[in-house]
């Protein structure tokens, strides 16, 4: 399916909650990246369970770009599989955030490296193949009392060469991001990553995974941090503008494939 408007669209993976920040910040800094960018992007959110309806297929064909949310656990835990499936395996311009990257991993190993039982401790499956488990390590100061990652957490360091370095600049070797999270990879399953063919592309100051891209697809990314949660009108967040320049690029192509065909 082809563009029908010159706006780039933008499918939200995930089961928009209104008293969620996480959700409300992901759809603004869309609008901050278009504003920066010039362009016109609508988004959509998706809810999991219709992610796993027959035609779902045609209707993801219909975005530019696919994000899957924080929010886990989703209504559809299938649901939220089969659209980051969709996304790696037809190579549509993609990002992960929070339970998105935590879900891209669970993918990887479902549906790449045939882990039937791969799961996320957040779903209590009894699983002997916990790829997603409890933070180790928090962030001191947390409000509540389950072990959290919550806030601005220093000194993530970027892959020197990775594209996700290329965003925030060549010369960047660190950033500092926020995130929100209870969950992470164990580092038991990191190997996943790799050999699905994703490399580590960012780490905690622990050696923690905290983002992982493709170096083959158009654009997919997954982040354990959310950088929507630091974009603003004055500066959007590179990560955002990166994946909906993607978009918008891949939306360009889609129109023009279809006017040759």
């Amino acid at each position: 399916m082809t563009r029908v408007s010159d706006a780039v669209r933008i499918g939200i993976l995930g089961d928009f909650n209104p008293d969620f920040r996480s959700h409300h910040a992901t759809t603004d800094s869309l609008q901050h990246a278009a504003r920066k960018l010039k362009i016109e992007v609508e988004s959509e959110w998706i809810p999991t369970p219709s992610l796993s309806t027959p035609d779902v297929e045609k209707k993801l064909e219909s975005f530019d770009g696919l994000w899957a949310s924080p929010g886990s656990p989703y209504k559809s835990f299938d649901g939220m599989l089969k659209g980051i499936e969709f996304a790696r395996r037809r190579d549509w311009p993609f990002l992960g955030t929070c339970g998105g990257f935590q879900y891209t991993l669970i993918e990887f190993a479902r549906n790449v490296l045939h882990i039937a039982d791969a799961d996320s401790a957040e779903n209590n499956s009894g699983s002997k193949n916990i790829v997603i488990y409890p933070v180790a390590c928090a962030v001191p100061n947390r409000k509540g009392d389950a072990p959290k990652l919550s806030g601005a957490v220093p000194e993530i360091r970027l892959r020197p060469g990775s594209y996700l370095q290329s965003f925030y600049g060549k010369d960047k070797e660190t950033a500092t991001e926020e995130f929100f999270c209870n969950f992470e990879v164990n580092p038991e399953f990191e190997w996943i990553a790799m050999e699905a063919g994703f490399p580590i592309v960012a780490r905690g100051a622990q050696g923690e995974i905290r983002a992982i891209e493709s170096p083959t697809h158009r654009f997919f990314l997954a982040t354990l941090f959310q950088p929507q949660l630091s974009s603003t009108e004055k500066k959007p967040h590179p990560v955002v503008l990166a994946f909906v320049q993607a978009a918008n690029d891949w939306g360009k192509k889609k129109l023009d494939d279809s006017v040759l065909e």
